[in-house]
């Protein structure tokens, strides 16, 4: 006998209705929900949500997508339609009426690789990746394109980062999915984004949850992703810290600083990565850079990055001495003056070539899709750990304190003789000794990265500590001993 096929029912964009009915499982999918292919419709597939606690709010997010679709048409080539982002087509409910995720058009991501492939070269020699260089720009303009296209929508991607987009290895065109993620405009409301990574989260975010963020979140990460593509995967904010024994900032932590080494201006925390092509790039290009890095810059919209890539095409200087090169400007190739810098250094290209399973410590191998999709949802279950440990340790923080006087009522007569005086210097001391612990937790917990959180735990202590002398020196009592008698 024949396995039954679970079907669901079908809303259209359009307002029809219909049925399908879930194929083969093609993808477990990341934190969200599973792929499967549609029986009967091979140009289509079907993610089912991993839980249906929040169908309402999907089916709302999912409707204001349906109703409002950016105009990002697939691309035909030699024949064959490239689809470039995984927009829903339909919502799917069960028979008891319940959202239980959508339909959206197949992308053939066998035929994509993830942008953060076309970054390094060892990665596109492993991958049989084109070395032209005109192809990165061209994938740098496609991807502000689409971000251009939702953007006009009023949609943000918010996560945007090269892991989480791809593109198509013929042709440099862009494929998007798991767009149900993205902060989403609908008709009265926003449905926000869940997840936001660091690395590429705007300076003024870091005091921000993912679910405030906006287009300067999405216009901050796209100029990170152009830079990084158009100067061989180098991050903006990377470099070579000037003091070797000052504690090393992490990446996002120079960009909360706006350690930018690659502007107008010397950076006072590092010099520029010594590969870097930046000086080469146009006076245009750098200072869209400029505005998009610099503190108090007006970032450039992607729009204004799709302009003036696309004006960067088609101004390219053929290279004479590597086929695959070109160049901006009548400073020269700045790709060769780069692989001339690597041929003076025998030994680091030596090494290099002995252990070429490694990119910066991360086995290529490991850099597959399906891995950095694994790679993601592990991710997700760490943060997901962390938020829990983090309402725990707040659960014990506030218990501790709320009973601070009750521990120290024993040891009232002791308290006393020491004095209100040494007790206020204590009392400095433990909120000093509090607001550094509050520091240090901000690099695990990500709430505390809120100064106005971390405000709130320290005042909340003080006012503990405070009613804790309050009871314990039994200060209205003793107030009314210090003052004078006016009965004599």
């Amino acid at each position: 006998m024949a396995e039954k096929k679970q079907v669901y029912n079908a809303v259209f964009a359009d307002g029809s209705y219909g049925r399908v009915a879930l194929g083969k499982l093609i993808n477990k999918g990341g934190a969200s929900g599973k792929i499967y292919l549609v029986e009967g419709r091979p140009e289509s597939v079907i993610k089912i949500f991993h839980h249906t606690e929040k169908s309402a709010t999907n089916r709302q997010k999912l409707q204001a997508m349906l109703l409002n679709k950016p105009n990002f048409r697939p691309v035909e080539a030699n024949g064959v339609e490239y689809i470039q982002i995984a927009w829903p087509e339909a919502i799917l409910d069960d028979e008891k009426g319940f959202c239980v995720g959508y339909m959206m058009p197949l992308i053939n991501m066998d035929a994509a690789v993830s942008l953060d492939h076309l970054m390094q070269k060892a990665i596109r020699k492993k991958l049989g990746l084109s070395e032209k260089y005109a192809y990165r720009i061209f994938a740098a303009y496609n991807v502000a394109s689409m971000v251009t296209a939702l953007h006009k929508c009023g949609h943000y991607i918010i996560d945007l980062k090269p892991s989480n987009l791809s593109v198509y290895k013929d042709n440099m065109l862009v494929a998007v999915v798991d767009c149900d993620g993205f902060s989403i405009k609908g008709e009265k409301t926003r449905y926000p984004a869940e997840f936001v990574s660091e690395e590429y989260i705007y300076p003024e975010g870091m005091s921000q949850s993912c679910e405030e963020m906006g287009e300067e979140q999405d216009k901050f990460a796209l100029a990170v992703i152009i830079f990084r593509l158009l100067n061989n995967g180098i991050h903006p904010f990377s470099g070579a810290p000037k003091d070797t024994t000052a504690p090393m900032l992490t990446i996002q932590e120079r960009i909360e600083q706006y350690h930018y080494a690659y502007g107008l201006w010397p950076d006072k925390y590092q010099y520029p990565h010594p590969y870097s092509i930046h000086e080469y790039f146009n006076k245009e290009t750098l200072e869209l850079f400029e505005r998009a890095f610099v503190k108090d810059g007006q970032r450039p919209s992607a729009y204004e990055w799709q302009e003036h890539l696309w004006k960067l095409m088609h101004g390219l200087k053929q290279c004479k001495n590597d086929p695959n090169h070109v160049y901006f400007t009548s400073k020269g190739c700045g790709l060769c003056s780069i692989e001339s810098k690597f041929n003076k250094d025998l030994s680091v290209i030596k090494k290099q070539k002995s252990d070429p399973e490694k990119i910066r410590g991360i086995e290529v191998s490991r850099l597959s899709t399906e891995k950095v999709r694994e790679e993601k949802e592990q991710q997700h279950e760490h943060d997901v750990k962390m938020q829990r440990i983090f309402y725990a340790a707040a659960g014990g923080y506030l218990l501790f304190f709320a009973l601070f006087y009750k521990m120290l009522l024993p040891v009232s007569d002791v308290l006393q003789k020491v004095g209100l005086g040494t007790q206020f210097l204590a009392l400095i001391g433990i909120l000093a000794g509090i607001n550094k612990l509050l520091k240090k937790g901000a690099a695990r917990f990500r709430p505390l990265k809120n100064k106005v959180v971390s405000d709130m735990f320290l005042v909340y202590a003080l006012i503990w500590i405070l009613i804790t002398l309050v009871l314990v020196n039994d200060l209205p009592r003793n107030l009314f001993e210090l003052a004078p008698d006016v009965s004599q």
